[in-house]
């Protein structure tokens, strides 16, 4: 079978700062991948750099090789690979209009107008998000109101919303309480059977607790790629264990 994503001898600067090298990742269906490591480890670049965020950065260049589903992305579209690639960043970047608006905005976008078909989207999206029973009563409500939580679930949401094949999140739930933080954590599991997601955080316990795999990123390097079990009771390299314990990070 394909991966999902894979990354080949994948080298990222911006200007003259090598910021990822030599980076060889392979990201299979439907699990949740998770990488971790110290800051300033190149997490958030291997991240922007599947969707190509990146290249808006004038300064940034990068050699190597990405596939989505076995097709180099550099010949996929930009609107299309970002559909087909949603991103979920660390602050929920909630627009200011309705929270059915929020749902609806990416499939009107794409070029739907039916409004029965938008209601059927928004439905399903917000479902999906376990967000759906919270909100059903004020969906013509401003998406700020929410708390942060249900803005983070709200994002995620519009990302289900254009029906993405990946889902990449930076520190989705850096600035949520224990119990926001529960919700995402839960909403991502149930989106395993649908969809393939990639997470970046600074949170071990909760890479262990959601993450079928994990990479371990120091530098700008992978140091190494385990079954998350494996590598948080037996990492092969010291300096996995020493991350994972504390002694730096």
């Amino acid at each position: 079978m394909v991966a999902a994503i894979e990354t080949t001898v994948l080298n990222c600067w911006f200007g003259s700062l090598q910021v990822l090298k030599d980076v060889d990742i392979l990201v299979e269906r439907n699990e949740i991948f998770g990488i971790i490591g110290p800051a300033n480890s190149g997490k958030t670049t291997f991240l922007r750099a599947i969707n190509r965020l990146n290249a808006l950065v004038p300064s940034y260049r990068q050699t190597g090789l990405i596939q989505l589903a076995g097709r180099d992305i550099e010949e996929i579209e930009d609107t299309v690979l970002r559909r087909r690639v949603g991103i979920i960043f660390a602050l929920p970047q909630v627009l200011p209009i309705s929270i059915f608006d929020n749902v609806a905005y990416g499939p009107r976008m794409h070029g739907i107008a039916n409004r029965s078909t938008l209601e059927q989207i928004v439905e399903q999206s917000l479902r999906r998000a376990h967000l759906w029973d919270e909100v059903k009563d004020r969906l013509h409500s401003p998406a700020l109101r929410l708390s942060g939580g249900q803005q983070q679930r709200l994002c995620i949401a519009r990302t289900l919303a254009v029906e993405p094949e990946v889902i990449l999140y930076d520190e989705p739930c850096s600035g949520l309480d224990p119990i926001s933080t529960a919700k995402v954590e839960e909403t991502m599991q149930q989106l395993k059977e649908r969809y393939t997601q990639v997470l970046v955080t600074n949170n071990t316990k909760q890479a262990a607790r959601v993450c079928d795999r994990c990479a371990f990123f120091l530098m700008g390097q992978v140091i190494e790629v385990a079954q998350t079990s494996v590598l948080f009771t037996n990492p092969a390299d010291q300096r996995t264990n020493d991350y994972i314990t504390g002694r730096f990070g």
